[in-house]
């Protein structure tokens, strides 16, 4: 496989002297399989130069798949400027994530409105396909494409090719799991190290591919600030990489505040920490113009050979037909009424607990299908209540999101040990909350189907 880059930028679009080098547009990249499919990840600004290379090429029609991680403006303003789109003949595939709440012709279509473009959706010549994926394993061509998702607020994929014996992965769009990553510095291939087991599964999505595409928009500095923006840092990058037996790192989705000699600073602090975790990992800050080639050794610095692909779930609808049921655990009346109007929202049905007590009672006789647990409340805590939950063969399997507003190990660890799905750490946005509880809903029906 080929991966060329042609957007780099993250949120918007950054044309000027000082982005030269790594480039002012937002998100795209290229993957072409020995084969000759072409892949697109996400369609920002730098899709309107890829389309105009690919009208330039000799192959003609133009067949291409658009894999898009979600749609947040960045990610989709290409897409009216890529010019297979005007050409009769040709065929694209437009993937996104299902459960945005709106269809993916819906939301490019909206952008395509008169009010804001001169051409509608439905006049484009082209023969254009969509699809919506869930998390799991899907066949394009001689290629293999496995989804999942990744921790943003709104829904949200990751994407694994697997062609021609090599795995290329992109991940954009990606905030950790948990302010603490892990235990102790990241050593290759220990994924234990690593503390949160939404960080162990987006590890293991990783595992010893040749090329992994990572969003690492912010520094560390920067992070705190920016928490629940649904973004990574070149730290957390760099240390799952290495957990998860990756030798090449590509970094994107670079701030729009970060100039070239900003960006530059990121890589030279990147590669350092690399050398310190993962000796054999190599960094690199893409750029508008890269090009890796991802053979069957790795990229063409030399990476060994890929493991065999990662188990997905097969892709599922709401195996219930039903409006899901949760029931959210809290003393504090304003998450409790936040929370429930964030569920409510996505057609959820919800149960209200203020004590630990009243919960067990709840789950007892409801059974709801997810429980929103806060960890620190009066009487019986969060963690007791996790334990007995887990003891009860109705609520063994539950999904448990465990809301605290503490961050710390020891806590994260014993929820995960009593058998926690995931955490949540306060304070935390509305989006945040509905996305993280779409996943765990879709993915624990796609493991029980």
């Amino acid at each position: 496989m080929r991966a060329k880059f042609w957007g780099t930028r993250g949120s918007i679009a950054t044309p000027g002297p000082g982005t030269v080098h790594f480039g002012g547009n937002t998100s795209c990249v290229e993957v072409t399989t020995n084969a000759g499919d072409i892949f697109m990840f996400d369609c920002g600004t730098g899709a309107r130069a890829l389309g105009a290379s690919l009208v330039a090429g000799e192959k003609k029609p133009i067949k291409a798949t658009i894999l898009l991680s979600h749609t947040h403006w960045d990610h989709i303003q290409g897409f009216p400027f890529f010019a297979p789109l005007f050409m009769p003949g040709n065929e694209i595939t437009v993937c996104g994530p299902q459960g945005s709440g709106r269809s993916l012709h819906d939301v490019l279509a909206g952008q395509m409105e008169f009010n804001y473009f001169p051409v509608e959706l439905n006049a484009l010549p082209a023969k254009i396909i969509f699809r919506e994926l869930a998390e799991g394993t899907h066949e394009f061509g001689t290629a293999r494409v496995v989804a999942q998702y990744l921790n943003h607020p709104t829904t949200t994929l990751g994407y694994r090719i697997e062609a021609d014996d090599s795995t290329a992965i992109y991940l954009c769009d990606h905030e950790p799991f948990s302010g603490i990553f892990w235990h102790e510095q990241p050593s290759p291939g220990d994924a234990d190290s690593i503390i949160h087991e939404g960080d162990r599964r987006h590890a293991r999505f990783m595992a010893s591919a040749g090329l992994v595409i990572h969003d690492a928009q912010y520094t560390p500095e920067e992070f705190p600030a920016r928490k629940n923006w649904g973004h990574s840092t070149y730290e957390y990058a760099v240390g799952l990489a290495v957990a998860a037996g990756v030798r090449h790192l590509a970094l994107t989705h670079h701030d729009p505040t970060h100039d070239d000699a900003f960006v530059q600073g990121i890589e030279q602090r990147a590669r350092a920490f690399a050398r310190e975790v993962g000796p054999s990992l190599e960094v690199v800050c893409a750029y508008e113009g890269l090009e890796l080639t991802v053979a069957a050794q790795g990229v063409s610095r030399g990476v060994q050979r890929e493991a065999p692909a990662a188990q997905a779930a097969a892709e599922t609808a709401s195996a219930s037909g039903r409006p899901h049921r949760i029931l959210v655990v809290d003393d504090s009346d304003d998450l409790r009424d936040l929370a429930k109007a964030a569920l409510m929202q996505d057609g959820h049905i919800v149960m209200e607990a203020v004590t630990g007590e009243a919960a067990l009672l709840i789950a007892d006789s409801w059974k709801p299908d997810l429980i929103l647990l806060d960890l620190l409340m009066p009487g019986l805590g969060g963690l007791e209540v996790l334990k007995l939950l887990r003891s009860k063969p109705a609520t063994a399997l539950t999904p448990i999101l465990v809301l605290t507003g503490m961050d710390d190990e020891e806590n994260t660890r014993q929820g995960f040990d009593l058998g926690a799905t995931d955490y949540l750490t306060k304070p935390f946005s509305v989006p945040h909350l509905a996305a993280r509880v779409r996943a765990s809903l879709t993915r624990t029906e796609a493991e029980r189907s």
